[in-house]
């Protein structure tokens, strides 16, 4: 059974959504693999020209890796490998991508949702960047660019929830809308961009992606990820 769902509508939106709402979406390997290869039939895909991320649950975008997951040192190491992967993957995806971020948006989850170009909040937004208390490395690269160095210092280092109206007010979030109507509100904004011009819009991406390297400083992080992980230190069993 799939822990994502993946589709591409009429107008060119392809949306993934996760699918694990008894475990507020909890990512773990098999979900990983998943939403690697669904960016990647969305990447090769010239009918898609926006990339949804959301959930099938609007009370949790996602609450993050999956700490109760079962693996070995070396499942633990090519875990982080995918998670780093689908960051990478997100953020260097050529075509606009947009994160319904509604309920929990925690740790990989919330990492997915700033590796996005657009972020639309729902009012019941609960954001945490929790790597400090997990001793991880999780989200300097994309956090710096979005809300600057003071805001990402105090996120990074307290681990502390964000709310819709502060995650607003920092930059988290471009667009603020009721918790049920989160993902709608991500696919009307994802369609009147697919409606313009594809090349223009990728050629703008591209650019602002050259000028900020937030490409090569996400890979920069990815690969700290990955051997803090095989060091001794990242993500943990519980």
């Amino acid at each position: 059974m799939s822990l994502t769902t993946y589709e591409v509508d009429d107008r060119g939106v392809a949306l993934i959504q996760f699918d694990r709402q008894k475990v507020l979406n909890a990512i773990n390997v098999e979900m990983l693999n998943e939403l690697n290869a669904h960016i990647a039939s969305a990447r090769d895909d010239e009918a898609v020209r926006v990339l949804v991320f959301s959930s099938t649950d609007y009370m949790a975008f996602s609450a993050g890796a999956d700490l109760k997951e079962d693996l070995d040192e070396a499942g633990r190491i090519e875990r982080m490998q995918l998670f780093a992967d689908l960051y990478d993957g997100v953020v260097a995806f050529p075509k606009p991508t947009i994160a319904a971020c509604h309920g929990y948006t925690v740790g990989g989850g919330a990492e997915v949702a700033i590796a996005c170009d657009i972020r639309i909040g729902g009012s019941n937004l609960q954001m945490r960047f929790p790597g400090a208390a997990l001793g991880v490395p999780v989200g300097p690269a994309r956090l710096v660019t979005l809300c600057g160095l003071s805001a990402a210092k105090y996120l990074l280092l307290s681990s502390n929830v964000i709310k819709c109206d502060e995650a607003f007010r920092l930059g988290l979030v471009n667009q603020i809308s009721p918790g049920a109507a989160t993902e709608n509100a991500a696919l009307d904004l994802a369609g009147r961009i697919a409606g313009y011009d594809p090349e223009s819009v990728a050629n703008i991406k591209a650019l602002l992606h050259k000028w900020d390297d937030i490409e090569g400083r996400s890979a920069d992080e990815g690969r700290g990820q990955v051997e803090a992980q095989r060091s001794g230190g990242g993500i943990q069993p519980k």
